[in-house]
């Protein structure tokens, strides 16, 4: 039998992963990366200078474009189980060439937000130590010690072993968001009785935006609602990995999706307000360094702010960790069906894309590098960069498995689901593609947000340049698609 055709079941045990994760470790790489105890205290201030005291609204938007994305993700892991995710569902649907634009794609989004995550390590550890009178006056660049530290730890418990990882991130994480939710109650409860600090009441209007701000600017807000909630998706790219993937892989990211929209949704709200919906609590709210941590604080006593800010960077310090393992599991499962058991395509004897790994960690301290040496960037700096030109790739790998599962499902109808559900993924891609068209139109004529968009489509164009130079590569990467257990029809009991 040549190596094409080799279903997982069969493959020789250097290509094939160990079936040993529930749903719970799936769950907890979906929340690890999409972290929102992390995500909740830092991504808001990014959508504030667009949209003011309206950041709630623009999360509520992205709360329901991911729920649309996430009608197909559920649908595609019903049918599909396998480590690479979107590469895998896009090239089973579309064809194995636009499979790697999407899988490589996603790979780019998960090492930008690795970027992105490992730089809001260094500045919630650093703030963390400035507030418990640890190291008073770090000086700008001191962040980045942290940044390179939690990168190396990443890649060695990526090696090491992921369901040791999902255990211990998921009990940080559910314990951070408890605390969290805690301070938020306690905020609520504050605005309404009017006994908040200076005065600072509910209001409704953080659901409306300012006079005069355009649709574009709310949908480059709204990109910092899709960075919360990316992630959500993680779990798809343990379909190898999981115990019984056709159940549980779905019910974690829709679990995950639901959880993340009401708690993004509910306590932006909340912090908006607690800041105060004038201008002086805007531009409070745009450059505090923790949100909750702040408000924590000043509502509670600073013990609580700083017990959040330590959470808030073992988050974040999870987010960067499940990057790694989903890069990792994408580009050793591409490479794995494209070019064999050799080099990343190997496992190694712990059973997990040890090489894939070290190349993933590599290419995110190299990113890191250039930043900082050629643009002079701060933290501050890679964590946005990162952030936005991940999420415009991300973008565009959900539009594309969008109109995969359109096509399986309502084309082809290899699932036996009612036409009229088309709707929403219909919906979907429509919220996806006017998100992108607003993050590029009016293109922005200077400034870093000048690069993102030259950045992001020069990573999807040098895989649509790969996958035309090197059509063998390609043949075998739709073969190894077609005939792979993980791309065969769930079963009836499923």
């Amino acid at each position: 039998m040549s190596d094409s055709t080799l279903t997982s079941t069969e493959l020789p045990p250097e290509q094939r992963l160990r079936r040993t994760l529930n749903v719970w470790q799936a769950i907890g790489l979906s929340m690890a990366l999409m972290a929102p105890s992390m995500s909740v205290n830092i991504n808001p201030q990014a959508a504030a200078p667009s949209v003011g005291r309206a950041v709630p609204l623009a999360f509520l938007i992205a709360a329901v474009g991911v729920l649309l994305v996430t009608y197909v993700f559920v649908r595609l892991c019903q049918y599909f189980h396998h480590s690479g995710s979107v590469y895998a569902f896009v090239g089973a649907t579309l064809g194995p060439r636009t499979g790697v634009v999407a899988g490589w794609g996603l790979v780019g989004t998960y090492i930008f937000y690795g970027v992105t995550t490992s730089s809001v390590v260094g500045i919630f550890g650093i703030s963390f130590l400035q507030r418990v009178g640890a190291w008073p006056h770090p000086p700008t660049d001191a962040p980045f010690l942290l940044t390179a530290v939690v990168l190396v730890l990443a890649c060695w418990l990526t090696i090491a072993s992921v369901r040791r990882g999902t255990n211990v991130l998921l009990t940080v994480e559910g314990a951070t968001v408890a605390l969290i939710l805690t301070i938020t109650a306690v905020v609520l409860v504050r605005l309404l009785l009017g006994n908040a600090p200076a005065g600072h009441r509910f209001t409704m209007s953080v659901f409306s935006v300012p006079p005069g701000t355009a649709p574009s600017a709310l949908f480059l807000g709204v990109v910092f609602g899709f960075l919360s909630f990316a992630g959500f998706e993680a779990a798809s790219t343990l379909g190898e990995e999981s115990v019984n993937p056709n159940r549980d892989i779905p019910r974690a990211i829709l679990g995950t999706t639901l959880f993340g929209g009401v708690f993004f949704v509910v306590v932006t709200a909340v912090e908006m307000m607690g800041f105060g919906t004038g201008k002086a609590g805007v531009a409070t709210f745009g450059s505090s360094t923790s949100l909750i941590g702040d408000l924590g604080g000043s509502y509670l006593g600073p013990w609580v702010g700083n017990l959040v800010t330590l959470g808030a960077t073992i988050s974040a310090f999870g987010c960067c960790l499940a990057c790694t393992v989903g890069s990792a599991r994408l580009l050793f499962a591409m490479s794995r069906d494209g070019f064999g058991s050799g080099g990343l395509g190997r496992v190694s004897g712990r059973g997990t894309p040890a090489r894939a790994a070290v190349v993933i960690s590599a290419v995110m301290a190299a990113i890191l590098l250039l930043c900082v040496v050629a643009f002079s960037a701060v933290p501050e700096d890679t964590f946005v960069w990162g952030g936005t030109i991940g999420t415009l790739i991300l973008l565009v790998a959900y539009g594309l498995t969008t109109i995969g599962a359109i096509r399986l499902i309502f084309v082809q109808r290899r699932m036996p689901v009612p036409m009229w559900q088309v709707v929403i993924p219909l919906a979907a891609l429509g919220l996806l593609g006017y998100t992108l068209y607003r993050n590029v139109i009016p293109y922005p004529a200077s400034g870093p947000g000048h690069w993102f968009p030259i950045v992001s489509g020069c990573w999807l164009l040098a895989a649509v340049v790969a996958v035309l130079a090197a059509p063998g590569p390609a043949r075998r990467l739709g073969g190894r698609l077609t005939d792979s257990e993980g791309l065969h029809p769930a079963t009836e009991e499923s």
